[in-house]
């Protein structure tokens, strides 16, 4: 079968790793971004470097009818969906509850709850038997902030990220008889841009001391997971959530 992959946020970090990573395993690749064309583009010139045959799709992730465009390009331009990556995310600046406004809070919850949901919903219509599919697997990008709440800086991407390994738990047991397996990643303190979005861009360099490792994580130690929790190798694996976060 071939092996087709979505990766939602694939201009950037983890998700620009975890394409590079699938370009090497033999995939079809569709980096999907929102706003960075350009880094898109860039991933999207080293993937097909390696040998990928790939597209960059534009999409915000969180509109029904966006993630429904993107997946008829994909089956489009390069078949039937057999692997999904919700890797996008977001987050605010660091900001206790009652400092955060309505519109923070929702948009940090559609970006990191609804989108996936949304992706997974198109990834299930296509992987299913159901729907004529021959099964498939999806991986969560979650994070340990799901377990550590994180008090005074973002409790609304804790709350988001824990509602994501809620849901990766329940879509696994749903759909497990129909050959799809759902697990997640939930990654600590990685060395990315994402962390610029809360204010603090060397955030991971200043905490590195708390960490039980003493460092930071790479995106491409995140990426590796994804892609092992992908492949057959883990064939046995559903509902699973694997913690990459040096300890902590």
């Amino acid at each position: 079968m071939d092996k087709v992959i979505v990766i939602t946020g694939g201009g950037r970090g983890i998700g620009a790793a975890t394409a590079v990573l699938a370009a090497q395993q033999g995939y079809r690749i569709c980096i999907n971004y929102q706003a960075d064309e350009q880094a898109a583009l860039a991933v999207l010139e080293q993937v097909r470097a390696l040998g990928a045959q790939a597209i960059a799709v534009r999409a915000d992730v969180s509109i029904e009818d966006e993630v429904i465009s993107l997946f008829n390009r994909v089956d489009a331009e390069l078949g039937r969906v057999t692997a999904l990556v919700n890797n996008a995310g977001t987050v605010g600046h660091k900001s206790r509850l009652d400092e955060m406004s309505e519109f923070r809070i929702l948009k940090v919850l559609k970006t990191n709850v609804l989108a996936p949901m949304l992706c997974a919903k198109q990834a299930v219509l296509r992987m299913s038997p159901r729907h004529g599919g021959q099964g498939g697997s999806i991986v969560n990008v979650s994070s340990a902030a799901a377990r550590l709440g994180s008090p005074n800086e973002y409790i609304d991407y804790a709350s988001s990220k824990g509602a994501l390994d809620t849901f990766t738990l329940g879509l696994s047991k749903e759909v497990a008889g129909e050959g799809i397996r759902v697990n997640a990643v939930r990654p600590g303190y990685i060395f990315t841009d994402f962390h610029a979005l809360s204010g603090d861009a060397d955030r991971v360099s200043k905490l590195e001391s708390a960490i039980p490792m003493g460092r930071g994580g790479r995106p491409d130690e995140v990426a590796e997971a994804i892609i092992w929790l992908l492949s057959d190798k883990a064939s046995y694996s559903t509902g699973s959530i694997i913690d990459l976060a040096g300890g902590r």
